[in-house]
């Protein structure tokens, strides 16, 4: 191609807009016949560039900017947006109807701002299937921040500071997947918040406070494949607490206070372990090497080649046998303490 005709392609693509072809010149953007992407990260953003976007854009990512409001209006600017990607801003708060006329998003995330309270209804308005609000400083969960009609899949609240979870939240999203709890204040687990998820695949329950889990929290979550419930303060689990969990194949348990496991906790896990990377970790639990962890003894021999971090399954009593991996131990010691 003549150098005289380059040179006018190059600028158009850098910085001038012609109608659905406009780009922000510190923006890259993306575009093919049937998708229109828009990347702005690390920019100095305190405003929405609404006026700056292509109207035929589907994926916007406006990240890690100065940006600290954005209003319904400037997002109708891009009515065919499909993925809204919003993380490592300055928003503390979202107006109700943000979303109002976005007919088309199903992906929102709001990762690590600084939102501490939302409106209700505030995600009412588009068909979303992802919501990330992880890392943000949210208190409360409002039980109508969603539609009954939901079909939202994953939901992401980890990293939050919140103490407690309505259970009206999520009795209507029967199409969820994943739910991510992780990392803030939860201490307990209403009864029968997750009845109504029968497709829940997996749930990050970690980096809490919970002490206990009633033995009914997962029968109705039969098709639950990873659980985390590691670096909480559970001290003992009921015996009963995974029967039905036919399809789990990763289980965290490690950080903990267990001294001990209930006989037969761990029986009717058959897809435990059965894949690469998946399999169970008891590590770093203040382990009772008495009589009560022979159960414990027993299953981690037979079943070595799904536990992880074997070596840190260790007692941490009595003072004698303090520090031994438990899988160290022989049927002797335990006998004769």
């Amino acid at each position: 191609m003549d150098s005289w005709i380059l040179l006018p392609l190059m600028v158009l693509s850098s910085y001038c807009c012609y109608g659905s072809l406009c780009c922000p010149h510190v923006c890259i953007c993306h575009f093919s016949s049937n998708a229109t992407e828009v990347v702005c990260s690390n920019i100095a953003f305190t405003v929405f560039p609404y006026d700056r976007l292509p109207s035929n854009t589907t994926s916007l990512f406006i990240e890690f900017t100065n940006l600290s409001s954005i209003f319904a209006h400037q997002l109708e600017a891009v009515p065919l947006l499909q993925e809204l990607h919003l993380s490592g801003n300055q928003l503390s708060s979202l107006p109700e109807d943000l979303l109002k006329g976005l007919v088309h998003l199903h992906t929102l995330d709001l990762t690590g701002n600084r939102l501490e309270r939302l409106p209700a209804a505030v995600f009412n308005h588009a068909p979303l299937v992802n919501l990330v609000l992880r890392d943000n400083m949210l208190l409360t969960a409002d039980a109508e921040w969603l539609p009954a009609s939901s079909n939202i899949t994953w939901l992401d609240l980890g990293g939050n500071r919140l103490s407690s979870m309505p259970t009206k939240l999520l009795q209507d999203l029967t199409k969820l997947e994943r739910l991510d709890l992780s990392n803030n204040r939860l201490e307990k687990l209403p009864a029968g918040i997750l009845d109504s998820l029968p497709n829940l695949q997996r749930l990050h329950l970690e980096g809490n406070r919970l002490s206990s889990v009633d033995q009914s929290a997962f029968q109705h979550s039969s098709n639950l494949t990873h659980l985390f419930l590691q670096e909480n303060q559970l001290y003992k689990l009921p015996a009963a607490l995974f029967q039905g969990l036919h399809h789990l194949e990763v289980l965290s348990l490690n950080d903990n206070k267990l001294c001990s496991l209930q006989s037969g906790l761990l029986d009717k896990l058959p897809a435990l372990g059965s894949g690469a990377g998946q399999g169970v970790d008891l590590s770093q639990n203040p382990w009772e090497c008495k009589v009560d962890v022979v159960y414990l003894w027993k299953w981690l021999r037979d079943h070595q080649k799904v536990v992880f971090f074997p070596e840190n399954i260790q007692c941490d009593s009595p003072e004698s046998l303090k520090g031994r991996p438990i899988l160290s131990l022989t049927e002797e010691e335990l006998k004769t303490e």
